[in-house]
This record gives structure tokens, C-alpha cells and sequence, in this order.
């Protein structure tokens, strides 16, 4: 057995065995469940949000949050990370929802304008700097439909619901995400 699937083996076995401890009140076998998942929750939280930290951070407590009162609950149906990552996804998703009437960025080119102020030297094709940057820039509907589709793999449907639009909007935002993408990043497709 690859040594890479005896430690996904053995994280697993013991993410059951940290959900198990907190589910029955164990404060530091959570906080052990916090240290090992929050970084990648974050990771995903912080595009989600549009570089926004604050923002990032609270979505990131109040899935944290959410997930102590459900651990108990918890039944092993997918990976603990899994789990975790839906929750502040879904977290990160209502304040999208709830800020979305008042997000002037939802009109599209505020951020472009700004990444185009950046010195030449600052935005070289290619880098992940860029590509954050430009992500940062993108409507936040955009964004999401984007972030959920391309980098954590959500089917159209799924986006759907989550975000309450119809099928064809996530289809129409994700294409439209990818242009305004393409644009920031200088490239002519």
C-alpha cells in the first residue's frame, strides 16, 4: 500500500476517533479537528469571499460553530473534511446571499479597474498572485458559481440550489466569470 493512502487511512481512522471524543464534549479533540481542517476550509472561504479575511474568518467560525452542535449527529457517510468544507461553503454562501442586494461589485467592473492599476511588473501572466487577484475582482456571483465549479468540482444543480437561481444562471455565470477572468488576466480567447 502507497505510503500517501496508509496516511489518508490513518487521518480518517482518527478524525473518527476526534469526532467521536468531541461529539461526547471533548473541547480538545475538536480543537485537534479545528488545527487539521480549518486551513483548507479557509483556503476555499477566502476565493469564496473575494480575498476579504474578515469575511473569510467569520464564515469560517460559524461553520466551526455549526459543526460542534452537528458533530453528534455526525455519521461518517463522507470524510470529516467533506463534511466540514460543505458547511462553511454553505456559510460562506448565505452571506453571499444576504450581502448580494447591496455588493456593487455585482455589476462587474469596479475590480478590473483596480487590478488594471496594479504595476506591469505586478500582474506577469501566469502567477497565482494574478490569478487570486483577478478572482478577487470577479461579482461574487460570479465568483462563487466559479470557485464551486472549476476548483471544488459542484455540479450546476448543486450551485443552483445553493445559491437559489436557476440552472442556467449558474451555466451563464460561470461563463461569464470565465470571460471576465480571461480579460483580467490579458488573455485574448
Amino acid at each position: 500500500m502507497p505510503a500517501s493512502s496508509a496516511t489518508t487511512q490513518a487521518d480518517a481512522a482518527d478524525d473518527h476517533a476526534l469526532v467521536r471524543a468531541a461529539a461526547a464534549g471533548d473541547v480538545t479533540a475538536y480543537e485537534r479537528i479545528y488545527r487539521r481542517h480549518s486551513p483548507r476550509v479557509y483556503a476555499v472561504l477566502w476565493r469564496l469571499c473575494g480575498g476579504h479575511a474578515a469575511r473569510a474568518e467569520d464564515a469560517l467560525q460559524e461553520a466551526f460553530l455549526q459543526a460542534w452542535r452537528a458533530l453528534p449527529g455526525f455519521r461518517f457517510e463522507s470524510s470529516l473534511g467533506t463534511w466540514l468544507h460543505r458547511l462553511a461553503v454553505n456559510a460562506a454562501l448565505m452571506e453571499l446571499r444576504a450581502n448580494a442586494t447591496g455588493d456593487a461589485r455585482d455589476a462587474g467592473e469596479e475590480g478590473w479597474e483596480s487590478l488594471a492599476m496594479l504595476p506591469a511588473q505586478d500582474r506577469c501572466a501566469g502567477t497565482s498572485m494574478d490569478l487570486e487577484r483577478a478572482l478577487e475582482t470577479l461579482p461574487p456571483r460570479a465568483r462563487a458559481v466559479l470557485i464551486l465549479h472549476d476548483i471544488e468540482g459542484w455540479k450546476h444543480q448543486e450551485i443552483a440550489d445553493q445559491l437559489q437561481m436557476a440552472v442556467g444562471s449558474s451555466k451563464a455565470q460561470l461563463h461569464r466569470a470565465r470571460g471576465l477572468l480571461r480579460a483580467r488576466l490579458g488573455e485574448t480567447a
